[in-house]
């Protein structure tokens, strides 16, 4: 679970909603002074949400970027149906590509550990709507057997319990080492019952089981690039650093960073996104 850094958005940014074919999805919309040089969609991972992304909202903007930052369907502030099937990834896939077209595309496209496999998928469906591809945090095919075994866990959790109650036997297992202001804490706990219990479950699922679908994307012909921390729980390193290389894709390791450099190493993450959509 990401655990953004502040909450606040910058002056440089709004909380809108995005209109689109597919419905209506919860956004941080951040534009620079000038004409933008470029626009950028941001999509969150699994239990995340825009508010991940808000440390590189500034930055961003001040390299000359829209940066637009969703809560996908059934996340966080972005309604959903309490069903399955409207959380299938073809499903979620057709989402992203709606929101590229409302944004009036191309756009840079960066999908954070589930949303990296999410918008794979939508740009295998049509890559027209992109400039560029940017996993972020996200590997090759299913996460690791470790983490796995918790993800099991949850989506049994969630068949039969209510989400309060799992968020509090959720944090009572993983207490965080140094404690979180008590307002991000409120946040996570508000955003946790916001989201859709269907939709963690169809996508824990889709983590547990994605195959590797890099040969398809290598043969896209977009710009790639492959960000991750120095250490991630989700995806062995080297197992990133091999999906690069097959991808033919630049690589960019943020030093100091776990699963989430958006929101552990922000400034470092939003240089490393510049330099490569400005290279496009």
């Amino acid at each position: 679970m990401s655990t953004p850094p502040l909450l606040k958005l910058p002056p440089c940014a709004r909380a809108l909603r995005l209109e689109t074919e597919r419905g209506v999805f919860a956004v941080h919309d951040a534009r620079p002074e000038a004409a933008p040089v470029g626009t950028a969609l941001l999509v969150p991972g699994f239990t995340g949400s825009k508010e991940d992304f808000i440390a590189l909202l500034e930055p961003l903007a001040a390299a000359g970027f829209r940066v637009v930052a969703v809560d996908g369907r059934g996340q966080h502030e972005s309604p959903g149906p309490r069903e399955e099937l409207p959380y299938a990834q073809g499903e979620l896939a057709l989402d992203v590509l709606a929101q590229a077209r409302a944004l009036g595309g191309p756009v840079h496209l960066l999908g954070h550990s589930l949303g990296g496999l999410i918008t794979r998928a939508a740009i295998l469906l049509d890559p027209s709507p992109f400039l560029s591809f940017t996993l972020l945090s996200s590997g090759p095919a299913a996460i690791t057997e470790a983490q796995q075994t918790r993800v099991r866990m949850l989506i049994e959790a969630l068949g039969t319990l209510e989400m309060a109650d799992i968020w509090e036997a959720m944090r009572a297992a993983d207490a965080p080492e140094a404690p979180n202001p008590p307002e991000i804490d409120a946040f996570l706990r508000r955003r946790w019952l916001n989201t859709v219990p269907e939709q963690l479950m169809v996508t824990g699922r889709q983590i547990l089981s994605e195959p590797d679908r890099v040969a398809e994307l290598a043969a896209v012909p977009l710009p790639k690039h492959v960000v991750s921390g120095t250490t991630d729980d989700a995806w062995p390193v080297p197992l990133m650093d091999d999906m690069a290389r097959r991808l033919s894709a630049r690589r960019t390791v943020i030093e100091g960073a776990g699963h989430s450099p958006n929101a552990e190493r922000s400034a470092a993450t939003a240089a490393s996104l510049t330099r490569f959509w400005l290279s496009t």
